[in-house]
């Protein structure tokens, strides 16, 4: 948090996790650490691949990397 701002690099893994907190670990409690790893890794896969978000236009995370990582190689 050096620098000006510096607090704003934070906030988009904030949001993340309390996406995570909210949508997965608080509506379906894990009773072991495995239990809740495996279940961790399976709401990431689908945030990230099937799951569309507003602030890109309704599209996943991977079509929009595609997209950009198509034009650029």
């Amino acid at each position: 948090m050096d620098g000006y701002q510096g607090y704003l690099d934070n906030v988009w893994i904030e949001r993340f996790w309390r996406t995570i907190k909210r949508e997965y670990i608080y509506l379906s409690p894990e009773y072991n650490g495995t239990d809740l790893y495996y279940g961790i890794d399976k709401f990431i896969r689908h945030y990230n691949t099937g799951r569309p978000h507003q602030g890109i236009n309704n599209k996943t995370p991977k079509n929009v990397y595609n997209m950009y990582y198509q034009r650029v190689a």
